[in-house]
C-alpha cells in the first residue's frame, strides 16, 4: 500500500504528462510526410509498374502524390493504400472542359469512378498556362475550373476535393524584394484576379511552382549558393518590411503572397505544386549536380517540417510536392529537365535522402528513457512505502 498518496498522485500525473509529450513527439516525427508529397511524372522509358510505385512511396514514408493526368492504372493501383492524390487535366482538354457536359463526364470517369478507395484530394485544371502566350487557352482556364467544381458539387464532393490550376513562378513581373511581388500586368487583372476570386470563394489553394535553382543558374555570380540551398548565409533584407530572408524559397513564397495581396486577396493559401533541384545538367547549367540536389532536398524537408512558415506568414506551413519521383528521359529541353528525380527508373535512389528527421527520433528516445526511469522510481517507492 502507498502511505503517501499525494506523492503517488503527483508521480502518476507527471507520468501522464510525459506520456502525452512523448506521443506528441512521436506524432511529429511520423507526420513529416503530411506536408510533403512527390510529383509522379511518367515521361520516361522502363518505369516501374504503378503497383511497384506504391511500394516505393511507402518505403520512403510519403503519403501524398501528384499526377499530371488522371491515369486510371495509377489510381486503381493506389486503392486502399492511404496515399492521397492530386490529379491533373491535360492542357489540351481546357477547351472541352469549358463545356459543362464534358466536365461532368470527365469528373464522373476520372474522379468519381475511383472514390472512395483511392483518395483524391485535388484537381489541377491546366499546368502553367499563364506563362505561355496562348491567350485563347488562358481564357478557358477559369470556365474549365468552374465547370469541374460544379460537377464535383453535384456529386457532393466539392468540400473534400479542391479545384485549382498550377502556375510557373515566371508569372510574377517583380519578386524582389518579396514585398514588391506583383503579377505580370498583362495577365493580372484579366486572368489572375478572377481566378483568385474563385479560389477565395471555394477555399482552394493557389498552386505555384517554386525553383530557386533557376534563379541561381541564371545569375550564379550575384546569388549565393548557400542562400538557395538553405545553408547558413547572411541572407537578404526586405527594407520595405524589415523582414530578413535566409533562403530564396521563403523569399519567393512571400513574393507570391505579396502579389496575391496586391490584387486584394489576403487569405488564400499557397501550395507548392513543384519544387526541386536537378542532379545533372548541361555545362551552362551551373549548380546542377548530385551534391546540390541532395543538399536542397534535405534542407527543404527540414525547413518545411520545422513548422516555422515564411517571414511574412510565420504561422502557415506550406504543403509542397517535390519534383520529381523519377528521372524522366523522354522530357524535352536541357539535360536538367531529365534529371530532377529522386529515383532512377529502375527504382534505385539517385542519391541518399530521408523524409524523417532524426532529431525527433532522438527526442522520442529521450522521452522513453525518462518514462522508464520514472516507472522504476514509482516501483521502488511502492516496495519501500
Amino acid at each position: 500500500m502507498w502511505k503517501h498518496e499525494g506523492i503517488r498522485e503527483r508521480s502518476i500525473s507527471m507520468l501522464r504528462v510525459l506520456s502525452i509529450l512523448c506521443v506528441v513527439g512521436w506524432r511529429h516525427e511520423t507526420a513529416v510526410g503530411v506536408a510533403i508529397g512527390v510529383n509522379y511524372g511518367k515521361l520516361a522509358d522502363n518505369l516501374p509498374a504503378p503497383s511497384e510505385v506504391v511500394t516505393l512511396l511507402q518505403s520512403i514514408s510519403v503519403k501524398k502524390s501528384k499526377l499530371y493526368d488522371a491515369d486510371p492504372l495509377v489510381l486503381q493501383a493506389f486503392r486502399d493504400t492511404g496515399i492521397t492524390f492530386i490529379v491533373g487535366t491535360y492542357n489540351d482538354d481546357l477547351l472541352s472542359l469549358s463545356n459543362p457536359v464534358f466536365a461532368t463526364s470527365w469528373v464522373q470517369t476520372n474522379i468519381v469512378a475511383h472514390l472512395p478507395a483511392t483518395k483524391i484530394i485535388g484537381i489541377v485544371v491546366g499546368n502553367e498556362i499563364f506563362s505561355t502566350t496562348d491567350t485563347n487557352m488562358m481564357a478557358h482556364v477559369l470556365p474549365a475550373m468552374q465547370n469541374v467544381y460544379s460537377a464535383l458539387k453535384n456529386q457532393g464532393l466539392h468540400r473534400s476535393i479542391f479545384v485549382s490550376t498550377a502556375h510557373s513562378f515566371s508569372i510574377l513581373s517583380s519578386s524582389f524584394p518579396p514585398s514588391s511581388g506583383t503579377f505580370n500586368p498583362a495577365i493580372a487583372d484579366l486572368y489572375i484576379k478572377p481566378i483568385l476570386q474563385f479560389l477565395d470563394v471555394t477555399g482552394a489553394p493557389f498552386l505555384i511552382n517554386v525553383y530557386p535553382f533557376f534563379a541561381y543558374k541564371d545569375n550564379p555570380t550575384k546569388i549565393s549558393l548557400d542562400y538557395v540551398l538553405f545553408e547558413k548565409s547572411d541572407g537578404v533584407l526586405d527594407e520595405n518590411t524589415g523582414l530578413h530572408y535566409f533562403n530564396m524559397f521563403d523569399a519567393q513564397m512571400d513574393a507570391v503572397y505579396s502579389a496575391i495581396s496586391a490584387l486584394g486577396y489576403h487569405d488564400i493559401t499557397l501550395l507548392v505544386s513543384e519544387t526541386g533541384w536537378p542532379s545533372l545538367g548541361d555545362p551552362d547549367e551551373v549548380g546542377a549536380n548530385i551534391l546540390n540536389a541532395q543538399t536542397y532536398h534535405a534542407n527543404l524537408v527540414k525547413h518545411v517540417t520545422s513548422s516555422n512558415g515564411t517571414p511574412l506568414k510565420p504561422n502557415i506551413t506550406p504543403e509542397i510536392y517535390l519534383f520529381a519521383l523519377f528521372n524522366e528521359d523522354q522530357k524535352p529541353g536541357p539535360t536538367s529537365e531529365r534529371n530532377y528525380g529522386l529515383f532512377h527508373p529502375d527504382g534505385s535512389k539517385v542519391y541518399e535522402f530521408s523524409f524523417v528527421q532524426s532529431s525527433n527520433s532522438q527526442r522520442t528516445f529521450r522521452c522513453s528513457s525518462i518514462l522508464i526511469v520514472l516507472t522504476l522510481i514509482l516501483y521502488f517507492r511502492t516496495l519501500f512505502s
